[in-house]
């Protein structure tokens, strides 16, 4: 499972400031999340994502089990 760190309102969405999540894509990630935690949907449209620690907009990146996801809202530095 790749680990996701959680910045400023998607913490608050999520009540959390790491998770783990099952996906094989970026995208599979984030509706992982989102499933668990619904209010994330709200805010991510406007989110970037970094996967350890480069910068991607690519969904379809393929995930490890030992990648780190960041999701950075707008004023937490989302595009």
């Amino acid at each position: 499972m790749a680990t996701v760190n959680f910045y400023a309102a998607a913490r608050a969405s999520s009540g959390l400031s790491a998770g783990e999540f099952e996906g094989q894509t970026l995208a599979e990630v984030i509706t992982a999340a989102s499933k668990k935690f619904p209010k994330l949907e709200q805010i991510l449209p406007g989110c970037s994502y970094l996967i350890n620690g480069s910068a991607t907009l690519n969904l379809d990146i393929k995930i490890a089990p030992a990648d780190v996801i960041d999701i950075l809202p707008r004023f937490a530095g989302g595009s």
